[in-house]
């Protein structure tokens, strides 16, 4: 299980919402300059999730907020993964389609095969993006506070 500390804003019956705490040895990390951690979350800054708890919290207290390897991993697979193979399928199938017509100069099927890439990578990740609760968040794969501290 991957785990973060976090402090609970809010709570709704089961549900309660928590703010993941700053990153406090980003600052005196040597590799601060080369790491994309603080970027991210400058960019992303502190925003309130829902998780499920089955502890006794109130505003303000620090929990321990876990959430299961295998979604990180099925989240990988179809936001990366899927998309490029959509892209590498989409290549071939037009070169193989248009590697056969004589009548077309090598720049045409070197074009028709980029714009057939890129037709199958852009819907590839609106596919992702329709679908993304279906094929990652299923059921028991929420975020739950594991333990206070």
């Amino acid at each position: 299980m991957i785990e973060e500390w976090a402090v609970v804003v809010k709570i709704e019956g089961h549900q309660v919402w928590v703010e993941r705490r700053g990153a406090g040895a980003c600052s005196s990390c040597q590799q601060n300059t080369s790491c994309s951690t603080p970027l991210l979350g400058g960019l992303i800054g502190k925003k309130a999730v829902a998780v499920e708890s089955r502890i006794e919290l109130e505003p303000g207290d620090e929990v321990l907020v876990g959430i299961k390897e295998s979604l990180l991993l099925r989240a990988s697979l179809c936001l990366y993964l899927l998309p490029l193979m959509a892209l590498l399928a989409g290549a071939g199938i037009a070169d193989q389609l248009l590697a056969g017509h004589s009548a077309y100069v090598d720049v045409d099927v070197d074009v028709g095969v980029a714009v057939s890439a890129l037709l199958s990578l852009v819907l590839a990740l609106w596919l992702v993006n329709k679908m993304q609760h279906r094929l990652v968040f299923v059921a028991g794969a929420k975020p739950v506070v594991v333990r206070k501290r």
